[in-house]
């Protein structure tokens, strides 16, 4: 009886531990899992592949040749730009002076003609009465010969006229001629003068009022003068017009002559006395010096170029001072030309733009109002139509001869 009552007890027991294990294994499947493992930031990185290794390629891509890849293009370094420097301008061979004025006394003719033909055609009417005479007056007043120098002509006419008692075409044509070359002063020298008396450059100042042509007519001369063997050197003292330097540097450099120029709105009479130092140290000939195209009613500025006239002659005295009148101003020049030589002594004058009117008379009455002769006539717009005055010649153009 004990026996069975122990193998009850042994049973007991083995149930009650098998239960235990059971219900402690349910227990355990219930916890929560823990939670992750932060990652650790101390791990050593990746090792880099060496060199020669192949990278890893992702298994849906098939691997690439070398021929297949796609290599950046290395461009090809710039040629390097070629900066050219412009190529100096080349100097021009200008027409000898020598028979310029003969050569352009067609182009003359046609532009003055019609007052020597006004004129002839009147002294050969029949009948030489006091209205004709009055007409000759007024031809020759609208050709801006003047009043005093018209009188004069109309009454050594009339009397030489009278005298001859014929009028032939011919005898017309003659008296008419020389009543002109009287007027015109056929003795005056008109030679620009670019000696100096010194050891000096010749030195020419060229003056005018704006719009007269003053800077072209100084390039032109430059032309003249180195067409006659001259070395010349340029001043450029007309510093209050716009490219007035830059215009004149063009002139000379056509000719190989130096332009001494300052900046704009400098002053003129410094720019004056260095063109003529430079002159002076390069052993030039001849010094050219372009002032400011200076309005005559202007009283301030016309002390300035008396200025500019006595700042140069530090250095030495002026051979030539120019003055230039637009032919085509007619009595208006006049006044130009008075208060210019109360200024500066003019010693020349020219005259521009004389191929475009048919008042070729102030001539006459500029050489009159200034008893100084007419230098240079401008007949064009070409570089060589600047052409020494020749009283003959004009004259014989003046009446188609």
């Amino acid at each position: 009886m004990e026996i069975v009552i122990l193998a009850v007890v042994i049973a007991v027991v083995v149930i009650g531990a098998v239960s235990g294990l059971v219900v402690s294994g349910r227990k355990k499947k219930q916890l929560p899992p823990p939670p992750p493992s932060a990652p650790d930031i101390t791990a050593a990185p990746p090792a880099e592949p060496h060199v020669g290794d192949e990278a890893e390629t992702p298994r849906d891509e098939a691997r690439r040749t070398i021929e297949e890849v796609d290599l950046p293009v290395t461009e090809e370094p710039a040629a390097p730009v070629v900066v050219e420097e412009p190529a100096a301008p080349e100097v021009e061979v200008p027409e000898p002076t020598a028979g310029r004025l003969v050569r352009l006394r067609a182009r003359l003719s046609r532009s003055q003609n019609a007052l020597g033909k006004g004129l002839l055609t009147l002294l050969s009417r029949e009948h030489l009465d006091e209205d004709t005479w009055e007409e000759i007056e007024d031809t020759l007043l609208t050709a801006d010969v003047g009043v005093q120098p018209t009188q004069e002509l109309v009454e050594n006419l009339r009397e030489r006229v009278k005298v001859l008692g014929t009028r032939t075409p011919e005898e017309l044509r003659g008296l008419l001629r020389e009543e002109l070359l009287k007027l015109l002063v056929p003795e005056f020298d008109r030679a620009v003068k670019t000696d100096s008396n010194l050891d000096t450059p010749g030195i020419v100042m060229v003056v005018g009022v704006n719009g007269t042509g003053k800077t072209t007519t100084t390039g032109k001369l430059a032309r003249v003068l180195v067409a006659d063997g001259k070395n010349v050197v340029l001043g450029a003292a007309d510093t209050f017009r716009a490219a007035a330097a830059d215009q004149l540097q063009t002139w000379g450099e056509r000719v190989g002559a130096r332009t001494v120029r300052g900046p704009e709105g400098g002053d003129p009479a410094s720019i004056a006395f260095d063109a003529v130092k430079e002159g002076i140290e390069a052993g030039a000939d001849v010094v050219l010096i372009d002032t400011a195209g200076r309005l005559h009613t202007k009283t301030g500025l016309m002390d300035e170029l008396g200025k500019v006239k006595r700042v140069v002659e530090k250095h030495a005295p002026l051979d030539e001072v120019l003055l230039v009148l637009d032919a085509t101003t007619g009595q208006n020049g006049l006044v130009q030309a008075r208060v210019f030589a109360e200024v500066v002594d003019i010693s020349g004058i020219v005259l521009t733009k004389l191929d475009g009117t048919a008042k070729g008379g102030i001539v006459i009455a500029v050489q009159r109002e200034l008893g100084v002769p007419v230098k240079l006539i401008g007949l064009g717009e070409g570089p060589d139509d600047l052409a020494p005055f020749e009283a003959e010649a004009f004259v014989d153009a003046l009446i188609g001869e």
